[in-house]
């Protein structure tokens, strides 16, 4: 162990806990995109659903990815995770996550603005890319296959 010492340990445990809420959130925010998209724009239940994604948004998923990726980079110094075949793609992925965070946190803006441009069925299909991903991430870290 290099830098971290006896907090390793608590690093990596922080790390996966944001993890969780992390993913808890991108599961979510599509999810109530369904259900917004339904509400007349400008109704008092538009209104209430552009209050829960924002919240969602600020509360949870832009603080956890901010912790996860100080936690993860953190953790990748200390193992010297730069020299695995598996991180490559383990970080690629949670990059593609980190670009699907943005463009639903993006999508919320188009809700609140009035905008529907995607339908109940596509924002369906959308909301299994970060379950695909985390499950591959996580074969990645556990099973290192190369």
């Amino acid at each position: 162990m290099a830098f971290l010492g006896a907090a390793y340990l608590w690093v990596k445990a922080a790390h996966l806990i944001f993890v969780i809420f992390l993913m808890a959130g991108l599961f979510m925010l599509p999810r109530f995109f369904v259900y917004h998209q339904e509400t007349p724009v400008g109704s008092d239940e538009d209104r209430t659903w552009i209050d829960r994604e924002r919240k969602l948004v600020k509360i949870i998923l832009n603080p956890a990815l901010i912790l996860v990726w100080v936690f993860g980079l953190m953790l990748m110094v200390e193992i010297g995770a730069w020299h695995f075949g598996w991180f490559h793609l383990k970080l690629l992925l949670v990059l593609g996550l980190s670009g699907y965070h943005g463009w639903i946190v993006g999508y919320a803006k188009k809700l609140a603005r009035g905008q529907r441009p995607l339908g109940d069925r596509q924002l369906r299909l959308i909301n299994e890319i970060p379950g695909i991903a985390v499950a591959v991430i996580v074969i990645l870290v556990i099973v290192k296959p190369f």
